[in-house]
């Protein structure tokens, strides 16, 4: 059984809370793995298969987001052991218990991830006054709306594409896990000449050679439908996404749906990691050494966070959105040119960048940041 010593090192974790509260069925758990930037800012995601070992990992990919981001937050994440898809009226009850639970770890600061919206961070709100990707109403900026991390992956892509020699306009894109970031980023890309050749969600894939409409597909979701009964494509299973060829696949889902299993039967030249840890470690080097480039999630999906950040400390739409776009084009220009002057993997280049900026925000604290 995995503990979290078995994922601790000088970074962190700084602290781990499981939450159990039987009465509503809840069972989450909390990690804050470094604060030494600041409070830690991290996604409360719902799913029944979540574990320790995600939540630790994901909170982790957080503290090197928010260090590569230049935010003042460290990084956190938290998981609850449920089906999102849940009767409102209970996932509500949950969400509510879980920010009470929580109501005194002050240096974590909840926001919207998988299974999880700005309607749930509006329950936290309301408990503990404290999380972001609020709605307008409440005065944030609803980033999964506006497609925030989308907007970030775009600019993350457009400034990769020099290193593989790519051109956007007729590239051929694909997207695996066609949710709020999977479609943002495919309408951004599509609006600049790329092709939306497929995508897929839980229940199915849509391969269309000629392209398909990210808002049409976006209407199906939004009756209930997946985008494998889109009618203008070929429709095969989820796990059938993986064999489209293209010039750019955007993996936008669950951790892990790329190993060393099944890394072979990518063919593509461009990976943008639009979900947080999409790809094994090996999976990574064995598409390195076939020439696949890898943009690491924590400097491609950014967006999400840096807007979340800033409607944190009061900035307007407009400028989190001019803000994604220039750090997202700047970090990962500095990443790639990193990792082609040192010949190792872009996440090499990216992970020494980023805690180089945590260890030097540790030495200027106390406790190192850890508590």
């Amino acid at each position: 059984m995995t503990t979290v010593f078995d994922l601790a090192d000088d970074l962190g974790p700084a602290k781990v809370i499981h939450v159990h509260v039987p009465k509503v069925g809840l069972k989450g758990i909390l990690v804050v793995d470094n604060v030494a930037a600041g409070p830690s800012i991290g996604g409360v995601r719902m799913a029944p298969d979540v574990s320790l070992t995600e939540c630790a990992r994901l909170a982790r990919a957080m503290t090197l987001k928010n260090a590569m981001a230049g935010l003042p937050h460290g990084g956190g994440k938290s998981v609850i052991f449920a089906d999102p898809k849940m009767p409102a009226s209970e996932k509500e009850q949950l969400i509510r218990a879980f920010a009470t639970a929580i109501g005194s770890e002050t240096q974590y600061i909840a926001g919207p991830d998988m299974g999880t919206n700005e309607q749930c961070m509006a329950w936290v709100h309301d408990e503990i006054g404290r999380s972001v990707g609020l709605p307008r109403e409440l005065g944030g900026i609803p980033l999964d709306q506006l497609g925030a991390t989308g907007w970030g992956l775009a600019h993350a892509v457009k400034a990769a594409l020099p290193f593989c020699d790519l051109d956007l306009k007729g590239a051929r894109v694909a997207v695996q896990g066609f949710g709020s970031v999977g479609y943002h980023a495919a309408r951004f890309l599509a609006a600049e000449g790329a092709v939306i050749v497929a995508a897929s969600d839980s229940r199915g894939t849509i391969y269309r050679p000629e392209g398909l409409d990210p808002d049409a597909l976006f209407r199906l979701k939004a009756e209930g439908k997946s985008v494998g009964e889109c009618r203008d494509g070929q429709a095969s299973g989820p796990e059938e996404i993986i064999d489209v060829e293209c010039d750019i696949w955007i993996p936008a889902a669950r951790p892990d749906v790329v190993t060393e299993q099944n890394a072979d039967r990518l063919q593509t030249r461009l990976v943008a990691e639009g979900a947080n840890i999409p790809l094994t470690s090996g999976a990574e080097e064995l598409l390195h050494q076939r020439g696949v480039l890898v943009l690491p999630d924590f400097v491609a999906n950014a967006g999400g966070v840096i807007c979340a950040a800033m409607e944190y400390h009061g900035a307007t739409q407009t400028a989190a959105f001019d803000a994604i776009a220039e750090k997202l084009t700047h970090n990962t220009t500095q990443v790639l040119q990193a990792a082609t002057e040192d010949r190792v993997l872009p996440r090499t280049a990216a992970v020494k960048i980023a805690k180089e900026r945590v260890r030097k925000a540790m030495a200027t604290r106390r406790w190192g940041g850890m508590v």
